[in-house]
């Protein structure tokens, strides 16, 4: 992989040492370019019959390729709007209450403990446990796992146990997607939710599902829209589609998926794995040099995540945005957060350790 070319794709880097992907990645210059070209579009010609066979098209591809970057057939992903929308759900969908039990760990996203308080809600036990015991805290009484890939907190990764955890597993996949290999079979999982903005550098508002078939029956669609059905002339009656597209989100505008579609080709195009293992090699060596300074680093996976700690983490954040570095603080918790990605160099993670 030419590591220069595919920094030249992002603009904001002539500025900044961006280090924050796991909230949002960069914007590629040619995927804003296909975004505002299709708004172009839906200006000078309208929004009828052409402009919502463009949308579908844009749909197909962003599909497509969301199932390449999870390791599974298009036919297994929904379009969502987030990881958190994919999780709800998932979590909601399963109609579970009193008598079943979730285990989770004690560091989730906001994004799965709204829904896992939502089905606490219903009567569901929520059990909480460290995330290296997710796989240990399975028992005769767990009804599913609940739980991140990649800690967000960490990047540490789950344990890999939970493949044969013999419950279904849902994933957050937040930190997982575009960032570290994923591979939704090997992983064994029922259910895998990320997001589009992040490690695949797509707009805000766009995300994925992958849902084992096995599923597609218990999972029931919460609030199906025109989409998810397979024909809609019978009203009541009308069937759902047979695969994941029944778990699509109700709209994605059409400029957006032009954004991401524009993102995805221009990772595909430098070599998605070339660019998941450029990203881990970079973040490996950050997080050496900041041992090797004295930092505390927070235990990590090979990942793309390395969270150190700092006595005032938000004070730290905003005195590394005047240097030029974008980090984020992790509320509730000692750290600041580097995401690293394929997109950064040496003179970024340089520029980071400088400003400490």
């Amino acid at each position: 992989m030419d590591a220069a070319a595919l920094r030249s794709e992002f603009p904001v880097l002539e500025r900044f040492a961006y280090l924050n992907a796991g909230t949002d990645g960069p914007v590629p210059a040619v995927a804003a370019d296909a975004a505002r070209a299709e708004l172009v579009a839906e200006v000078e010609e309208g929004r009828w019959t052409a402009h919502f066979e463009r949308r579908f098209e844009l749909q197909d591809e962003l599909r497509a390729f969301y199932a390449r970057v999870m390791g599974c057939d298009t036919g297994d992903v929904a379009l969502t709007t987030s990881t958190s929308e994919g999780l709800g759900t998932v979590l909601a969908g399963l109609d579970l209450g009193p008598g079943d039990e979730i285990v989770t760990s004690d560091s989730e996203h906001p994004g799965l403990i709204g829904p896992l308080k939502a089905a606490r809600d219903r009567g569901v036990t929520v059990k909480e446990v460290p995330f290296c015991e997710l796989a240990d805290a399975v028992s005769a009484s767990t009804t599913l796992v609940a739980c991140s890939h990649v800690s967000w907190v960490t990047g540490e990764v789950a344990p890999a146990a939970l493949a044969d955890a013999g419950v279904p597993v849902v994933l957050d996949g937040a930190q997982g997607s575009g960032a570290v290999p994923v591979d939704v079979r090997s992983l064994n999982c029922a259910a895998y939710a990320a997001a589009g903005q992040k490690w695949l550098c797509g707009a805000d508002g766009t995300g994925m599902l992958y849902v084992a078939p096995e599923l597609f029956e218990r999972v029931k669609p919460v609030a199906p829209s025109y989409t998810c059905f397979a024909e809609v002339s019978s009203g009541l009656d009308s069937p759902l589609r047979a695969d994941a597209r029944r778990f699509d989100t109700p709209s994605l505008a059409r400029e957006a998926v032009a954004l991401s579609v524009g993102a995805a080709r221009v990772l595909e195009a430098h070599g998605l794995d070339d660019v998941l293992a450029r990203g881990r090699e970079l973040a490996a060596r950050l997080s050496d040099e900041l041992t090797a300074r004295g930092r505390a680093v927070a235990p990590r996976g090979d990942t793309t995540l390395v969270s150190f700690e700092e006595a005032d983490p938000l004070a730290t954040r905003e005195r590394l945005a005047r240097a030029g570095v974008i980090v984020r603080n992790l509320p509730g918790h000692p750290y600041v957060r580097a995401s690293v990605g394929a997109w950064n160099g040496e003179e970024d993670l340089d520029r980071l350790l400088a400003a400490l």
